[in-house]
């Protein structure tokens, strides 16, 4: 049988002491105490009586009194100010963490012990030896919590070689302490405030070794049950209580949330103090500059791709590979940013909120893949220049043009899909969530699209140089060719400048950024119907015939209604 070594245990008692010596509450301007403060100063005054100098053997029933009393008097808690509380929930916090461990390694032959009283439940752990003969993985229940910390974690913080000591406490008042004395300003994360805010967990504690904060070397993961069913438009983080200048608030660095439902959140944090569950509301308030920005740009834009779309439909004289590469380009655009006008911000429901964010994957999708269309049939059109061969452009229109243009976006968002069907939709906009990169499923395409074509119109450009000094060369043709090189980067940048900005939008531009952004993205109708229609000579003359034949058509029917008002209404009458 295993000998359980023995530990003194008055160095974590004196460490107990020495927190409460640094404790002391707030005083108020009139330099009154008040009641809070002095049942609080009291209750530390018979801490430290209790645990003397460590070597009396005291029980987590004792010890655990004075917080009962402390935790269980809500009244004395409305009574102190947010200094007060805040003071207060710290030294409960930390002595507590202190208090557990130093009595489980005081009592080494009990390996495990349970405690649950009105205001907390406490279960401790001992580890002896090394963790090759025991479980990888420790688990600690408290109340309806769990933590689950490894074993080496847990031998590396040990006092001593072959005795380490973990402690799990759940608090059953102190969330609704801490919510009722501090709302608002009070629950708020370290470094910026969570507007609307409000603890829905309990308030759990996790230590191990002497209760100092280390960081682990592998993350310990707590399941904590929601006080209230988490509601669609609330958002769980985790967070734990960050102690700085003996002053403490909710801070979620280092914690992350692994997995949340309605019931429970699952926490994973590479460090150990006090954690709760922060909820708070998903909604964002947007800018509304940037709202109307929006909103004006596409309103604005998509009369232009319906122009645009109507012009490559009916404008003969323009009708070739080029025009009909445009058209599909249009299309696509027109429904996006339709879809995205009319429906993205307003649903409710997640499976169709999903659904528009998958159509929009899809579409925006297309319209890149017609512009990397755009840019092959550009290159293999002027690489022929000085035969004039217009062969592969038709071929490549046969057998490529539909099939890649539409197939290709298909098999991405099937892939996508396939691998995160939940990535699709998120609380505040139906579009692709950032979790996991799950946006590069379309940032990745549009890059790898945008360099390519880069790569096109370069070597169309340097083509196009050489051709320049033939003396054999068409100049019309090379006219020809050179506007559609121009109308090609122009597009380029119309359609790449847009999402390259929405990368940039880091650091300190990051406000200019998003302007830049929201500005291009909601133009890019009326940039596409600026360049490819108003821009060509051949659609303006055919704008000119448009109206000209409607100026006609105009004229001989009010010509025509002029005459019929001159034919006599009456008849002569006869004998």
């Amino acid at each position: 049988m295993c000998k359980v070594p023995s530990i003194n245990s008055s160095v974590q008692f004196q460490a107990i002491k020495e927190t409460f010596r640094n404790f002391s509450l707030p005083v108020k301007e009139s330099g009154e105490s008040s009641s809070f403060s002095s049942f609080f100063n009291s209750t530390v005054d018979i801490l430290m009586s209790m645990f003397g100098d460590g070597s009396a053997t005291i029980s987590l029933e004792n010890a655990t009194l004075p917080f009962n009393s402390v935790l269980n008097s809500t009244s004395l808690w409305d009574e102190g100010d947010k200094g007060e509380v805040v003071s207060g929930v710290t030294l409960v916090l930390q002595t507590m963490e202190l208090s557990t461990l130093a009595i489980a390694l005081q009592s080494p032959e009990k390996t495990t012990q349970n405690m649950t009283t009105e205001s907390m439940a406490i279960q401790t752990r001992l580890i002896t030896g090394n963790c090759s003969h025991q479980s990888k993985d420790f688990k600690l229940t408290a109340h309806e919590e769990t933590m689950v910390v490894h074993c080496e974690s847990v031998t590396g913080a040990a006092t001593q070689a072959g005795l380490g000591a973990a402690a799990f406490i759940s608090y059953s008042t102190l969330d609704s302490i801490i919510n009722a004395t501090l709302p608002s300003e009070g629950n708020q994360l370290a470094g910026g405030k969570l507007e609307n805010g409000h603890l829905n967990s309990r308030v759990v504690s996790g230590a191990i070794g002497d209760g100092r904060p280390i960081n682990l070397s592998r993350p310990a993961n707590f399941t904590l049950r929601h006080r209230q069913a988490k509601k669609e438009d609330e958002e769980a983080h985790c967070v734990y209580w960050k102690v700085e200048a003996e002053k403490g608030s909710w801070s979620q660095d280092g914690c992350t949330a692994v997995y949340t439902n309605s019931t429970h959140t699952n926490c994973s944090c590479d460090h150990l103090s006090s954690f709760a569950i922060l909820m708070a509301p998903t909604t964002v308030t947007e800018s509304y500059p940037l709202t109307i920005i929006t909103y004006v740009g596409l309103t604005l834009s998509l009369p232009c791709l319906f122009l645009s779309i109507l012009t490559f439909l009916l404008c003969r004289s323009i009708r070739n590979v080029s025009t009909s590469l445009h058209l599909q380009l249009c299309l696509c655009l027109f429904l996006a940013d339709l879809l995205f006008l009319t429906v993205v911000t307003r649903t409710r429901s997640k499976v169709a909120c999903a659904v528009i964010a998958g159509l929009l994957h899809y579409l925006f999708l297309a319209c890149f893949s017609w512009m990397f269309l755009e840019g092959l049939h550009l290159f293999l059109t002027v690489r022929n220049v000085k035969v004039v061969n217009y062969t592969s452009a038709s071929r490549f229109k046969k057998r490529f043009m539909y099939p890649f243009g539409y197939g290709f976006p298909a098999l991405v968002v099937a892939i996508s899909a396939a691998v995160n069907p939940y990535g699709y939709g998120t609380s505040e906009h139906c579009w692709l969530s950032p979790e996991r990169g799950f946006n590069w499923s379309f940032l990745g395409p549009v890059c790898v699209i945008i360099l390519i074509n880069i790569t096109f119109f370069a070597l169309t450009l340097w083509i196009l140089r050489n051709s320049l000094s033939s003396l054999n060369a068409d100049v019309s043709t090379l006219k020809y060719h050179r506007l559609l090189t121009f109308k090609a980067i122009a597009q380029l940048f119309i359609l790449g400048c847009t999402w390259s900005l929405g990368l940039l939008q880091v650091g300190p531009a990051a406000t200019v950024m998003e302007y830049l952004f929201t500005i291009v993205n909601s133009l890019q109708g009326a940039f596409i119907f600026l360049v490819h229609c108003l821009l060509n000579r051949q659609v303006r003359e055919e704008y000119r015939r448009w109206i000209r034949g409607f100026r006609t058509s105009s004229t001989k029917s009010q010509m025509s209604e002029l005459s019929m008002s001159r034919i006599p209404t009456t008849s002569t009458k006869t004998d």
